[in-house]
């Protein structure tokens, strides 16, 4: 079995809008609004970080709709 690679590429879609100020409380995270909800995206370092955000979300009261890891730029690129 291997391991997951780190630092990885993450998606959490929240329900709700979050302005760009909160980008500081989100490791830095890109904050998109995608209607009533809000994309955080970006790299994370290690699972911890990955908990970390999570816990974020919980503690505001914000529903998490989604968590995606996303393949690493180079296979990204392979695959398109």
């Amino acid at each position: 079995m291997s391991g997951a690679r780190w630092p990885a590429r993450y998606e959490v879609l929240v329900d709700g809008v979050l302005d760009d100020r909160w980008s500081e409380w989100f490791d830095g995270l890109r904050i998109e609004h995608q209607g009533g909800q809000t994309l955080l995206s970006g790299v994370l370092a290690d699972q911890p970080a990955l908990h970390g955000i999570l816990d974020t979300v919980r503690d505001l009261g914000l529903s998490i709709i989604a968590v995606r890891r996303l393949p690493p730029p180079e296979e990204a690129e392979a695959q398109g």
